[in-house]
């Protein structure tokens, strides 16, 4: 089975070869983000190693949230044609994320990351977010997490 690194650069190799101008643009991007990150983990390490599977997770979240951001301004801004193909990045991307958990399994991993830490005030979220985080990396947006977490830590 093929690594999430090296799936991404066999799709950009097909799509090319498709023409598909959205996804090999998207992909290029993509694996330059990752190059990137691969530098920047080797000048801190010392050592020549490919990002694993949950460092190129990060990078595609990183990624999602750059767009999603983007939309946000450029439909303030009016720019619906931008949003729409940032919106299509998106969803280029999120083909390479883990499937998306609901709002209501996402509230039941809150409830028990808050019961595990046993904190009792928002004072305390980072000790939920540091037991929630690993449990859902990639398959929830992180400012929803945050937002259903401070909802639940303020009700109890």
């Amino acid at each position: 089975m093929d690594n999430l690194k090296e799936k991404i650069q066999k799709d950009y190799k097909e799509a090319f070869k498709s023409g598909d101008k959205t996804k090999i643009s998207v992909l290029k991007m993509l694996q330059s983000e990752i190059h990137n990150a691969e530098i920047s983990k080797r000048a801190k390490s010392g050592k020549e190693e490919s990002l694993s599977d949950a460092e190129v997770l990060d990078v595609l979240t990183r990624e999602v949230k750059k767009r999603r951001d983007a939309i946000s301004l450029y439909e303030r801004g009016g720019r619906t044609e931008l949003a729409e193909a940032e919106r299509n990045e998106i969803g280029v991307l999120k083909s390479y994320l883990p499937e998306e958990i609901s709002e209501e399994e996402l509230k039941k991993l809150v409830g028990d990351a808050i019961e595990k830490s046993g904190a009792k005030s928002v004072k305390e979220m980072g000790r939920v977010m540091a037991i929630l985080m690993p449990q859902i990396k990639g398959r929830a947006d992180n400012s929803l997490v945050s937002k259903i977490v401070k909802e639940s830590l303020n009700e109890s």
